[in-house]
């Protein structure tokens, strides 16, 4: 879809497209109305970012879960097919990862989860197995309102990444 295409949307559908790059339902029905205002898939972003930020934690909390593990398929939301193919392309970097290394991604996706209440975000566009199981390891020994301020930080790279994905 081309950027015009996105902005001529019907609500309804309009937001249905959003919840694709970012899983809080109330971000994406601001990017509704936000999308009027933006001349460029870039501008667009910018007021993403912004709308982001400017969100309560449990509407972050909301757009985790639309995320599988990393080295896992399945988010614990539904999200669209669309989020699930994006998932597996920024995720690739686990596909050629040993099974020590998984193993270990795994046992420390749970400790993580356990400690802050909600799962581990990076943006794993580019990075291999090994480094996201680094950061993984340096994140843990995180305060969790440090942590979920990182994992903000992530999700927002990942929505700006998927919204220019979404306007191809």
């Amino acid at each position: 879809m081309d950027f015009e295409s996105l902005k001529a949307l019907p609500p309804g559908e309009a937001q249905k497209e959003f919840l694709k790059c970012c899983g809080s339902v109330k971000w994406a029905q601001a990017m509704v109305q936000l999308r009027q205002y933006a001349d460029t898939i870039e501008g667009l972003a910018l007021l993403g970012n912004e709308m982001w930020w400017s969100l309560e934690r449990s509407d972050w909390l909301e757009a985790f879960h639309s995320h599988p593990k990393i080295g896992e398929k399945k988010a614990a939301a539904e999200v669209p097919s669309e989020s699930k193919q994006w998932s597996g392309q920024e995720q690739s970097g686990v596909q050629t990862a040993a099974q020590e290394t998984l193993a270990e991604l795994a046992q420390l996706n749970r400790a993580y989860e356990e400690k802050f209440g909600f799962i581990f975000i990076v943006c794993a566009t580019g990075k291999s197995a090994a480094e996201m199981l680094a950061i993984l390891r340096e994140r843990l020994s995180n305060e969790r309102e440090v942590e979920l301020e990182i994992a903000a930080a992530e999700q927002a790279k990942i929505t700006e990444l998927r919204l220019k994905k979404l306007v191809n």
